[in-house]
């Protein structure tokens, strides 16, 4: 199995455990890929690069938005009602709502959903989830719903599941060429 090495400076566990000190300060980017039986087990990072990396995590971290609205725009909308959606990730509740353009959404990642999600795949996707107690966040509820929706629609060749309560009628017709 072949796996990327982020860096150009590599070392068996061995030396490492043997000088770290040395084997740090040598390194270029200040990170170094240890070895264990010709293998990549981990990186060593030396303070100060940690130091950049926590930084780098912390910039991307907040949104980089500089547009100021003007505050007019505000004034016309009615009052806003409470989002639904709890912020961050929550465990699975019975009211809980897929976005109004959720097809749209599935569609951009990559699940094509002819039909909307009717109330029973839904009911059927929040009883599921509520009994596992998973967290996750609204969108990645929502991913869930389209996969689960797209394996349930895909099972049975695109086509609504049958009725097992059904009664079926039998086929009187007799085709031509046969006596009957």
């Amino acid at each position: 199995m072949s796996c990327r090495i982020l860096t150009p400076d590599v070392i068996g566990i061995d030396a490492l455990l043997h000088d770290h000190h040395t084997v740090l300060e040598k390194s270029a980017a200040g990170v170094v890929a240890v070895f264990a039986n010709n293998a990549p087990a981990f990186y060593a990072v030396t303070p100060a690069r940690m130091a950049q990396l926590l930084a780098l995590e912390e910039t991307l971290a907040r949104p980089g938005c500089d547009v100021a609205l003007d505050a007019g725009l505000y004034e016309e909308m009615p009052d806003a009602e409470p989002l639904p959606v709890p912020p961050g990730k929550f465990a699975m509740y019975p009211g809980w709502r897929p976005d109004d353009d959720f097809q749209r959404q599935a569609a951009l990642w990559g699940i094509a959903l002819k039909e909307p999600v009717t109330a029973e795949e839904l009911a059927a996707f929040i009883a599921w989830w509520q009994a596992e107690g998973k967290i996750f966040n609204h969108v990645q509820w929502q991913q869930k719903l389209a996969r689960s929706v797209q394996f349930g629609r895909a099972g049975n060749g695109g086509l609504p599941k049958r009725d097992v309560n059904a009664v079926s009628e039998p086929d009187n017709h007799i085709p031509p060429g046969f006596r009957g």
